[in-house]
């Protein structure tokens, strides 16, 4: 039997859910358990929309974005390693 090294090695992040629940912090829940926090700031654009502009995101694709923004967010742009996680092949 092959030993396995324990973590998230060999699974693709998948977006589950976007929340702002932190003053200033987006929080992306993914598909596998995992949950990334990071600052609004990051993102201009998200940082624009108001509160209740916020509530109104949908996924799309491996991304995300919001009824009154233009731009997609991708998983990528969250976790910081393009060629991994691009969400083109």
């Amino acid at each position: 039997m092959k030993n396995k090294i324990a973590g998230f090695w060999d699974i693709k992040p998948e977006i589950k859910k976007v929340s702002f629940e932190h003053r200033g912090k987006i929080s992306i829940y993914l598909q596998d358990g995992r949950e990334i926090i990071f600052p609004v700031s990051a993102f201009p654009a998200i940082k624009k929309l108001t509160t209740a502009q916020r509530k109104k995101w949908y996924l799309f694709g491996n991304g995300f974005s919001f009824d009154d923004c233009n731009d997609v967010f991708h998983i990528e742009q969250i976790l910081g390693n393009f060629q991994k996680y691009k969400h083109e092949s």
